[in-house]
């Protein structure tokens, strides 16, 4: 099941400065000076101010899928600030669903030089590398996400650590970050396809069922969902469920891989 992808873009005003002081020379005359340090400042604000606006507009495409555009509005605005994390993180995405992986890393790395405590960038980072066949190095990554206490949406980088485990089978390690996950956020589906295949997995069916029956109300059937409710029913010795879900597997999803995985008998993951 595809989770969600998250992006952290910053919101923060900018405020430019510019002090003006007024001199009085013993001719009487009146002399204006423009501070230097504010104008300096100023063009920082504003500097930092546009190069935000270009990351917004850059996320917006992001999330519609128009990479291409999305990558050249996230290089203008690391242009206009090279030192702005945000903007460093959202070309890691970017590069990330592009296949880049080289220059994904390269600019997730820089952006979290540039601000290492930012949840949101430790987030993404982990499931970069969660993506990218380094699931156990992603979990630090996702661990200083959740630590922070200000992060708006720990839910997800539980759910993200969890399921990352998941892939490697450590069912063990991966129960406590979806069961947290679950607690902060029961409502989103992908927690409770992870809780309901982490139980089936470990043998735990009546868990399994329950965690199953409310992801079965919350959301449409998919060929994920009804080869593990198959496999549920296949190890409750549920017959006829089985057999309702297996016809229902190769109507709605004959070309799946879960129905190819039913062909062949492979139940077992």
């Amino acid at each position: 099941m595809r989770l969600m992808r998250a992006i952290g873009v910053l919101l923060v005003a900018a405020v430019t400065a510019c002090t003006t002081t007024t001199v009085t020379t013993s001719g009487g005359e009146v002399i204006s000076k423009t501070n230097d340090r504010g104008n300096t400042r100023g063009s920082e604000a504003d500097a930092k101010t546009r190069a935000r606006a270009r990351v917004d507009l850059a996320a917006g495409y992001y999330r519609n899928g128009q990479l291409a555009v999305a990558l050249e509005e996230a290089r203008r605005a690391t242009a206009i600030d090279p030192n702005f994390a945000d903007a460093y993180g959202l070309l890691g995405l970017i590069y990330m669903d592009m296949g880049e992986r080289r220059d994904a890393d390269e600019n997730f790395q820089r952006a979290l030089r540039l601000d290492p405590a930012n949840a949101e960038l430790n987030n993404n980072y982990g499931w970069y590398l969660c993506q990218t066949g380094r699931e156990r190095e992603s979990i630090d990554y996702f661990t200083r996400a959740i630590r922070d206490p200000l992060y708006p949406t720990p839910a997800r980088a539980n759910q993200n650590a969890g399921s990352c485990l998941m892939q490697v089978k450590d069912y063990a390690a991966a129960e406590p970050f979806l069961r947290r996950s679950f607690e902060l956020d029961a409502v989103n589906p992908t927690t409770k396809y992870q809780l309901s295949r982490l139980y089936l997995a470990t043998g735990q069916i009546e868990r399994a069922s329950f965690y199953y029956g409310v992801l079965a109300k919350s959301v449409e059937s998919s060929a994920e969902t009804i080869w593990l409710g198959l496999r549920i029913a296949r190890a409750n010795g549920d017959v006829r469920r089985e057999t309702q879900l297996a016809n229902e597997l190769r109507e709605r999803f004959p070309r799946s891989p879960e129905a190819a995985a039913l062909a062949k008998g492979a139940f077992d993951e």
